[in-house]
């Protein structure tokens, strides 16, 4: 991995910018969702779930996470990208959990009952949208499918705006031992422009009470490139967090895609800040954070360097899922909920993204995936490629050499040769035996691993994605 200090003091030509100042992929998978194909069936997933049941998965035996999404929010943030359903009618909520239920037994007719799970996320929309009684009842259905293993994860997104002390100690109570919050940022100003109002002391208080409540980890979202924002609000933004001491920061870049997202549509294009100054706020989190004592574990993420997180990128046991970096190295993912996407084993799927058609699949006795992915022998050996510079900023040729029984010089002879320009540029070192992400390269890891992206390489086609910077 990099040296991130240096990182943070280096200088970047205006050039540089200008040349990798690119759309692509932040790859919380490979190949990306984007790439899944309504080709594939719920007959390949529900056989997929099938092998994992029977042990016959290559690498079978790999840990099990739950994602379960809830999509509901009551008022819209302008930035926001997620699949989410806008409404104060809460009744709406009885009939989702269980259309959940139903979905759980379904997957479990073909998995097996009692799985065990090392790893449960609740994620939206916004979680907290259910009342306490419904997520006593969301978790005792949980509880009565899977097998939670003695200490796992237990997560739980929460906008600050939807919960007291009360809630988090109902949260504890439920065995959430992880919270995520969302703040995005602090500047009025800024919450005004994204239509997300939430004070510093609000936020203050519930990680005070979580810590005093015994939550092994909390995380707080932030993001930057929105409007309004400069390299000095920002920097009064990253100095308010530090100072609250979360155990992780999850940093990420604005993608602002109003063809994609409609509630983008409502941000005035003329406030966003330039690429230059979304560069020096991502130089200036990187800076201030590690002075205050964060680990940065990669392109989004910083962590204290007592959490899991950070021992696991010391392990490297760093990988990337569909909610970023994760400390288990490979791990099947059962996706549950509108629009939620899984992976099992060479598999990945994902669920329909209305309620209407995920409602009528289930009414119908049918999972309700529409798309996915089966990987080939060679997305696996590139996932392998672009996870390993992604999580670990360094691949080395004779382990991917060794798993996938191929000679890295010559299989990837054409990808070696477009590495060439950024090694120049000094963002890679590339020797006999390896590939190195410098630390001037760590600001463009997204562009690294581009390289070896074949659906990016064939198609060029990029407007789906954010810019890396």
């Amino acid at each position: 991995m990099p040296n991130s200090t240096t990182a943070t003091t280096l200088g970047i030509s205006e050039e540089l910018l200008r040349r990798y100042d690119v759309a692509g992929p932040r790859y919380t998978s490979y190949p990306t969702a984007d790439r899944f194909v309504e080709a594939f069936t719920v007959t390949q997933y529900e056989q997929a779930l099938a092998q994992r049941a029977g042990g016959s998965l290559v690498g079978g035996g790999t840990p099990l996470s739950v994602y379960v999404h809830v999509p509901f929010c009551e008022s819209v943030c302008y930035y926001c990208a997620c699949n989410k359903v806008i409404t104060r009618h809460h009744e709406r909520a009885g009939e989702y959990l269980q259309a959940l239920n139903t979905e759980m037994d379904l997957t479990l007719a073909h998995l097996g009952r009692a799985q065990t799970v090392s790893q449960l996320h609740l994620g939206g929309g916004s979680p907290t949208f259910l009342s306490d009684a419904e997520l006593s009842q969301l978790m005792l259905d949980l509880h009565s499918r899977f097998k939670l293993a003695a200490g796992a994860e237990i997560s739980i997104e929460v906008d600050p705006r939807t919960v007291t002390e009360q809630r988090l100690t109902h949260l504890r109570s439920l065995g959430f031992n992880r919270l995520s919050f969302g703040v995005q940022d602090f500047d009025p100003e800024v919450q005004k422009a994204v239509h997300r109002i939430q004070s510093f002391d609000s936020v203050a208080s519930l990680m005070s009470q979580a810590r005093a409540l015994g939550f092994e980890s909390t995380n707080v979202d932030l993001i930057y490139g929105l409007p309004l924002q400069t390299p000095e609000s920002f920097a009064r933004t990253v100095a308010q967090v530090a100072a609250l001491r979360p155990d992780r920061i999850a940093l990420y870049g604005y993608a602002h895609l109003p063809q994609r997202f409609k509630p983008q549509r409502r941000i005035d294009i003329t406030q966003l800040p330039p690429a230059a100054d979304k560069l020096h706020m991502l130089s200036g989190a990187i800076g201030g954070f590690i002075a205050k004592g964060y680990s940065y574990i990669g392109m989004d993420h910083f962590a204290l360097p007592t959490d899991s997180l950070a021992v696991a990128k010391r392990q490297g046991r760093l990988h990337r899922n569909f909610q970023g970096y994760s400390t288990q190295a490979d791990c099947d993912l059962i996706g549950l909920g509108v629009s939620a996407i899984g992976r099992v084993g060479a598999t990945y799927s994902q669920n329909a993204k209305t309620l209407p058609e995920y409602y009528d699949s289930l009414r119908q006795g049918q999972l309700p995936v529409v798309r996915g992915l089966a990987l080939t022998r060679d997305d696996l050996l590139r996932r392998a490629m672009i996870m390993a510079l992604m999580c670990q900023g360094r691949v080395e040729f004779e382990s991917i050499e060794l798993a996938h029984l191929i000679k890295v010089r010559e299989y990837f002879r054409p990808e070696l040769e477009q590495l060439a320009p950024l090694q120049q540029a000094g963002m890679v070192t590339i020797t006999p035996d390896a590939i190195e992400v410098t630390a001037l390269g760590w600001y463009f890891v997204r562009a690294v691993a581009m390289v070896f992206d074949r659906y990016l390489q064939a198609d060029r086609t990029r407007e789906r994605f954010s810019k890396i910077i």
